[in-house]
C-alpha cells in the first residue's frame, strides 16, 4: 500500500459538503427538462445494435483475430483487445482457471461538469447511446471516453466538452480519482473519475441536460436510467456521511469517530487480506484457452460459464462515429450485488468483503457483502454459495433498496446487476468471517477518495445508500 494512503482522511471542505447536501435536497429545477419526456424522446431515435457473427467483425479498418495468438484486436492497436488469461490462486475452492479478458490500456475520462444555478449545484449529464445498454440510451457523464476516442483514432467527430477535463484551469476540481472497473472482466482497467465545477456559461447541446443531485438520486430508484459511469463519477463526490436517510441524525463526524474499528485497524485488516492471498493472472493467447471454444457466433465456455464474447453492428447518428462493429462481453444472466448494513454503537455500518479478483491491480479491493451471478445459483452446492447470500435473498421487509442497474454498455452486452441494500438487526453478528469487516459509511467515503480501495459494485451501492 503506498505510504500516502496509510491514513485516508475525509477532509471535505465545509462549504462544499453543504452545497452538495443542498443539491441532494433539491428535486426540481427550472433549468432541467421534464426528464421522462426528454429521455423518452432520446430513446425513440433510430439506433441499432444487432448481433453479428465474429467473422463479420473482421475488416481491414476494423477488427481482426491476430495471427498466432488469436487475440481479437482493432487494426489501429488502440481501443481494447480480447485476450486470454490463466489464473492460479490460493483463494477459494478453484485453484486455477482460464478465461477471456478485456484488456484496455487507455485510461478513460469519466468527467462531469458541475455549475450553480440559483445557488444550487447542477451536474451536466448526457443522453448517451451505448451498443450494450439495456434500453439503449441512459444518462452518462458529460464526457465518457477513452483516450483513443477523444484523440479521434476513429477519425470521427470530437467528443463534446472534453476540453473541460483535458485543459488545465477550466474550473474547480471537486473530484479527480483513478478507479478500477470490474475485476472479473477487465485486466488492470482504470478510469479517471473527475468532476469540475465551472462558473462561466456552458453551451448546452440538445443531448445534454442539467440535473441536481436530488433529481439524480430519484432517477437511481428506476431501472437503467443512470448509467454505471455516471454512478461511479458522482459516487466519488465528497458527500457528507449523513446525507442518506439511513444515516440521518448521526453526527457528521470524522472517519475515526464511533466506528467498530479505527481507520488504522481497517487498513491493517485490508493489508492483511492482500498479503494472505496469492493470485497470478497471466495473459495468454486467446486461442490457447482451456475449456473455451470459438464458433461462428461467439467465444463461449464449453460447459457452464458466466459469459461469452460476441460481436455487434452499431448505427447511432448521435455518436462521434455513426456506424461501426465491435466485440462485447455478454454475461449469462443477472448479477447480484448486495450490501448489508446495521447500526453498531448508534452509527450505521456496512458489512464489506475483501474481494479477490484477477483483474485488480493489487489483487484485492473492497466489495459488497455479496456479489454473485444468479444463473449459477441452482448448480452451486449450499456449502459453496457465498456467505450471506441466502440471508439477503430472504430479507423481505428489511430491504431498503432493490433496483436493477446496467453495467458499462460500451464493453458489455445487456449486463445488469440487481443492487440490494438490506438493513439488518442483531440477526447478523458483529463477529464475521476473516474476509469481512464492519465499516462505517464515513470510513467508506474516506477510502473512496483514494484509488483502488472500493470496487465498482461497492461504489455504486454506497451512492445508492446515500440517495435513500
Amino acid at each position: 500500500m503506498p505510504a500516502r494512503l496509510h491514513q485516508p482522511d475525509l477532509g471535505v471542505p465545509a462549504d462544499l459538503a453543504a452545497r452538495i447536501a443542498e443539491s441532494a435536497r433539491t428535486t426540481t429545477s427550472p433549468v432541467s427538462p421534464d426528464i421522462d419526456d426528454w429521455l423518452a424522446g432520446k430513446r425513440q431515435r433510430p439506433f441499432e445494435s444487432v448481433l453479428v457473427t465474429l467473422d463479420e467483425l473482421t475488416d481491414p479498418q476494423g477488427w481482426r483475430f491476430a495471427a498466432g495468438t488469436g487475440n481479437l484486436e482493432h487494426y489501429s492497436g488502440r481501443f481494447f483487445t480480447v485476450e486470454g488469461m490463466h489464473v492460479t490462486t490460493n483463494h477459494g475452492h478453484l485453484g486455477q482457471w482460464w478465461q477471456p479478458i478485456l484488456v484496455q490500456r487507455d485510461v478513460a475520462i469519466l468527467g462531469i461538469i458541475a455549475k450553480e444555478f440559483d445557488g444550487v449545484l447542477h451536474f451536466l449529464l448526457q443522453a448517451k447511446m451505448e451498443p450494450g445498454n439495456a434500453d439503449m440510451v441512459q444518462l452518462s457523464p458529460t464526457v465518457q471516453a477513452t483516450s483513443s476516442n477523444y484523440t479521434r483514432v476513429h477519425q470521427g467527430r470530437p467528443a463534446r466538452y472534453v476540453e473541460y477535463f483535458t485543459d488545465p484551469g477550466r474550473g474547480r476540481i471537486l473530484v479527480d480519482i483513478l478507479q478500477s472497473e470490474q475485476g472479473a472482466w477487465f485486466h488492470l482497467k482504470r478510469n479517471r473519475n473527475i468532476v469540475v465545477e465551472v462558473t462561466d456559461g456552458v453551451p448546452l447541446h440538445e443531448d445534454f441536460c442539467w440535473l441536481t443531485l436530488g433529481q439524480i438520486h430519484r432517477l437511481l430508484r428506476r431501472r437503467n436510467v443512470i448509467n454505471m459511469d455516471a454512478r461511479t463519477a458522482l459516487g466519488c463526490l465528497p458527500v457528507p456521511a449523513t446525507l442518506g436517510a439511513l444515516t440521518a441524525g448521526e453526527p457528521d463526524a470524522a472517519p475515526e469517530s464511533g466506528g467498530r474499528h479505527t481507520m488504522t485497524e481497517l487498513l491493517s485488516w485490508f493489508t492483511g487480506r492482500k498479503s494472505e492471498y496469492e493470485m497470478s493472472a497471466r495473459l495468454v493467447p486467446l486461442n490457447s484457452l482451456v475449456g473455451w471454444r470459438r464458433d461462428a457466433e461467439r467465444i463461449r465456455p464449453e460447459s457452464a460459464g458466466n459469459f461469452s464474447i460476441v460481436g455487434v453492428r452499431v448505427h447511432a447518428r448521435t455518436r462521434e462515429v455513426t456506424s461501426w462493429k465491435q466485440p462485447l462481453l455478454a454475461p449469462h444472466g443477472l448479477a447480484l450485488a448486495a450490501l448489508v448494513v446495521r447500526r453498531i454503537g448508534g452509527r450505521l455500518h456496512a458489512l464489506v468483503r475483501a474481494e479477490v479478483l484477477p483483474g485488480y491491480r493489487d489483487t484485492v479491493e473492497l466489495g459488497p457483502t455479496v456479489r454473485f451471478m444468479m444463473a449459477d445459483y441452482a448448480d452451486t452446492p449450499a456449502h459453496r454459495r457465498p456467505e450471506f447470500l441466502d440471508y439477503v435473498l430472504s430479507a423481505g421487509d428489511r430491504v431498503r433498496y432493490d433496483v436493477v442497474q446496467s453495467e458499462e454498455g460500451g464493453r458489455f452486452l445487456h449486463a445488469e446487476t440487481r443492487y440490494l441494500v438490506v438493513e439488518a438487526g442483531d440477526d447478523v453478528p458483529l463477529r464475521v468471517p476473516p474476509d469481512f469487516a464492519w465499516v462505517t459509511v464515513g470510513q467508506l467515503l474516506a477510502l473512496q477518495r483514494h484509488s483502488y480501495y472500493l470496487g465498482i459494485e461497492l461504489r455504486t451501492l454506497l451512492f445508492c445508500l446515500n440517495s435513500l
